[in-house]
C-alpha cells in the first residue's frame, strides 16, 4: 500500500506546567504528490497529538519529528547528535545535547502519547533495509541535516543562517535573518519540481510564505519559522520513504542493540557526508 501521508513536527522540546502557556508547534502534512493537505500550529503536545491523528490517513502515515524522541543515555549526549557534527560539522551543523537529566523532553511525551494511540516508533535499524512500507510510524529527524544534506537545496557550503544568532548577535541581524529566510523558502519552493515535490502554493498558509516577506520582530519571525521547520520535516518524511538508504542515512546506528527503539536522526545525506556510501 506504501505510505499516503506524510507528517511533519517542528516540536516545541520544553513541557512545561499548566500555567505557562507552552510555545508554538509548526505541524504540516503532505501526500505523496507533494500537495499541503495541512499546516499550522499547535500548543502543547496534546493538541498536537489530537492535530495529527486528524491529519493521518489510517494505516499509511509517516511521521518525521523535530525533537529527540527517545532519550536513554543518563548523561552527556545521545550518540545520534554526535553524529551530526561528524557528518555534518563541516556544513556548521551540529545539534544539541539531549539526556535524561534534560529538561525539554516534551519529544518523548509525544511518542509516548502517539504509542498509546496505534502509531509506531521507527528507528531505521531494522536491518538497516531502509523505510516503513505502512501503519502509522514516527521517526526522528533534524531540518538542517536536510537542507546541507539534500543537493535539491544548494547549500553546498554551509547551512542558511536563519535562526537566531548566539549571544551576542551582530548589528542588523534581524533584517539578515528575514532575507535568509526569504531565500530558503524560495528554495522551499523550488520542490515543486524535484522528486518528491512539495507544491508550496497548494495551502493558503504555506502559499503565504511564499507571497509575504519574513518579519524581523522576534514573535512573528518565530511564529514563521516554525512553519518552515514543519514543512522541511514533512518534505523528509516524503524523501526518505521515496529514496530511502540511497539519500538518506541513519544516525546513531551503532546504538542497534535494540531494534526498534534506539534512539537516532534519519537525514538526507551527500555522498561526503557518509561514513559509507548508500546501498544502490
Amino acid at each position: 500500500m506504501g505510505m499516503q501521508r506524510f507528517i511533519g513536527v517542528d516540536l516545541a522540546w520544553a513541557r512545561t506546567g499548566t500555567r505557562i502557556q507552552p510555545n508554538e508547534t509548526g505541524v504540516a502534512a503532505i501526500d505523496g504528490a507533494g500537495t499541503v493537505i495541512d499546516c499550522g500550529w499547535t500548543r502543547g503536545v496534546e493538541e498536537t497529538v489530537t492535530w495529527i491523528a486528524k491529519a493521518a490517513v489510517d494505516g499509511s502515515t509517516l511521521a518525521f519529528v523535530d525533537a529527540p524522541l527517545v532519550v536513554d543515555n543518563p548523561a552527556g549526549q545521545r550518540l545520534c547528535e554526535r553524529d551530526v557534527g561528524r557528518r555534518y560539522g563541516r556544513w556548521k551543523v551540529s545539534a544539541n545535547s539531549t539526556n535524561q537529566n534534560s529538561r525539554h523532553q516534551a519529544g518523548v511525551l509525544l511518542r509516548e502519547r502517539l504509542q498509546e494511540s496505534g502509531w509506531n516508533y521507527h528507528d531505521g535499524l531494522d536491518g538497516l533495509d531502509g523505510p516503513p512500507t505502512g501503519g502509522l510510524v514516527m521517526s526522528e529527524c533534524y531540518p538542517y541535516t536536510t537542507l546541507v544534506g539534500a543537493a535539491e537545496f544548494g547549500y553546498d557550503q554551509e547551512r542558511p543562517r536563519y535562526k537566531r544568532p548566539g549571544r551576542r548577535p551582530p548589528q542588523g541581524w534581524r533584517v539578515a535573518r528575514a532575507q535568509v529566510c526569504d531565500a530558503l523558502i524560495v528554495r522551499l519552493a523550488g520542490l515543486a519540481e524535484a522528486d518528491p515535490p512539495l507544491l508550496m502554493a497548494s495551502h493558503p498558509l504555506s502559499r503565504q510564505l511564499m507571497t509575504e516577506p519574513s518579519p524581523e520582530r522576534d514573535a512573528p519571525y518565530k511564529h514563521r519559522e516554525d512553519l518552515v521547520d514543519a514543512l522541511l520535516c514533512a518534505w523528509t518524511a516524503a524523501l526518505w520513504f521515496r529514496h530511502g538508504l540511497v539519500r538518506c542515512q541513519v544516525l546513531g546506528e551503532a546504538v542497534a542493540a535494540r531494534p526498534g527503539a534506539a534512539p537516532t536522526i534519519i537525514a538526507p545525506a551527500r555522498p561526503e557526508q557518509r561514513r559509507t556510501r548508500p546501498t544502490e
